[in-house]
């Protein structure tokens, strides 16, 4: 398999944690999302994405290399694929509950303050840095704040009781991301107590940007 992917990536970041807890292993290849404008406008990336965004997968079957996209997406195929150690609960119901955790970060959160929407609000739109910070603020809050209930009722250690899932593999880069920008984070402790217990685990640890070779 290889990883497409870029270190400050949220998706690519999610994807990178669900390897390291299914224990696989993964050329990781990376697409630098700033400089020359940005590698994932290249046309040899765009025949992998069209989309132009990483992270991109590509593994192989009977009929040769094939290519996926979308971080949810490639999760779940590596989740059917690798279906040892498992990354949603048993239940049909409890996993709905952690789907909808995750969507709730990664469809709804993450798409409004990732890098290009940023860009086109301060390209595009003139918005100054200021302003930028405050839509970013706004949308985190607006999201953590209904997921600090759902955790209220869910979670344990994690965020859908004592095992890891696909929650936390979207909570991590999300709270990684507040952090950087500064969001405060005092009205959710829930969120920081379980991101905090993720952290711990080497598998959420290796898959940290810092640690990743194309980190700058």
């Amino acid at each position: 398999m290889k990883l497409y992917g870029y270190w400050r990536s949220s998706a690519a970041y999610r994807v990178r944690i669900a390897l390291n807890l299914k224990q696989l292993s993964a050329e990781h290849i990376s697409v630098h999302l700033v400089n020359n404008g940005g590698e994932q406008h290249s046309e040899a990336f765009h025949q992998l994405n069209p989309q132009h965004l990483v992270p991109a997968l590509v593994d192989s079957n009977e009929q040769g290399e094939f290519s996926l996209t979308q971080s949810l997406a490639i999760i779940e195929y590596l989740e059917e694929k690798y279906p040892q150690i498992s990354l949603l609960p048993a239940n049909l119901e409890d996993k709905a509950v952690v789907r909808a955790m995750s969507q709730a970060i990664a469809c709804e959160i993450h798409p409004l303050d990732n890098l290009r929407v940023l860009q086109y609000l301060v390209k595009e739109m003139g918005v100054d840095e200021t302003q930028k910070m405050t839509w970013y603020h706004h949308w985190v809050h607006v999201g953590f704040s209904a997921l600090e209930v759902q955790l209220e009722r869910f979670s344990g250690q994690f965020c859908f009781g004592d095992k890891v899932t696909l929650a936390d593999i979207c909570l991590v880069p999300q709270v990684y991301n507040a952090e950087r920008f500064k969001v405060p984070m005092d009205a959710y402790p829930n969120i920081v107590r379980v991101w905090q217990n993720c952290n711990q685990l080497d598998a959420f640890i290796q898959a940290a940007p810092e640690q990743q070779a194309d980190a700058s």
